[in-house]
């Protein structure tokens, strides 16, 4: 829970953001680029936008290690919210977890990992912003 009180702390409205890509990129997420003619390099993350925020998501991606075991109260939680909203998060779920181990497999190196979670993870709460009404 502290990594979704950070990120919307951090955003407020994720609509704003036409895509995830721009939500990314304002938020450092993104690697830094470094291009002459047909060269392009890529560098390291570009850390734009607030520390904590980004440091929250990447505590709550190193969450994606261990394989997803259910909970008593998620049941409770998860029938407080619509059902877009339940398969949205039961997808992010999968999709996190089986990315992890299959970067992890692939001999990434397991931050780097971490950090592609990481923006998965948060595009996955910009389109669970999309299906959420706003309210005045």
């Amino acid at each position: 829970m502290p990594v979704a009180i950070l990120a919307g702390a951090d955003l407020g409205a994720l609509t704003r953001f036409a895509t995830p890509r721009q939500l990314m990129s304002s938020r450092g997420l993104t690697p830094s680029a470094d291009s002459t003619g047909d060269r392009r390099r890529q560098g390291g993350l570009t850390k734009a936008g607030p520390p904590p925020a980004r440091r929250a998501l990447i505590d709550g991606a190193w969450a994606y290690r261990s394989p997803a075991t259910g909970s008593r109260p998620l049941p409770l939680c998860l029938a407080k919210v619509s059902k877009p909203i339940q398969d949205l998060s039961g997808q992010a779920q999968g999709r996190l977890g089986h990315r992890y181990r299959q970067l992890l497999a692939r001999g990434t190196h397991a931050n780097q990992v971490v950090v592609a979670i990481a923006r998965d993870l948060r595009a996955f709460m910009w389109a669970i912003a999309q299906e959420v009404p706003l309210t005045p």
